[in-house]
């Protein structure tokens, strides 16, 4: 699976919302400002990229996402995993918590859910 551009997640994230959107509905939810042509340049990228399919209405297209929101964060976070954190969960966890990104009652939290998961 393809690495997405910072537009393109952002893109893809509204779909993931909406399920069905032409680029119209699309637009105002983006942040920033964004040009109507720019962002109908972004979803056919998608649909290039196998991330997007669509129905046509005449010379109209209803954009749906092909590709589910936790199977690209998986691809994400697995990636993101082995370049920076040497495949280690405990590391990524740990730089979390270094950062305060993660806090102590909430790593808890994970922990408890862990050993229901093993009872």
């Amino acid at each position: 699976m393809e690495k997405l551009t910072q537009k393109e997640e952002e893109v893809m994230q509204v779909l993931w919302k909406l399920e069905k959107a032409f680029v119209k509905e699309i637009v105002p939810l983006l942040e920033g400002t964004n040009h109507y042509n720019t962002v109908s340049t972004v979803v056919r990228k998608l649909e290039e990229k196998n991330y997007v399919g669509y129905e046509a209405f005449g010379k109209t297209h209803r954009y749906f996402a092909l590709v589910t929101k936790e199977a690209y964060r998986n691809v994400f976070v697995n990636n993101a995993m082995t370049s920076y954190f040497n495949d280690s969960y405990k590391n990524m966890v740990s730089f979390f918590a270094k950062e305060e990104k993660i806090t102590a009652q909430e790593l808890r939290d994970i922990l408890k859910t862990l050993e229901s998961k093993e009872q």
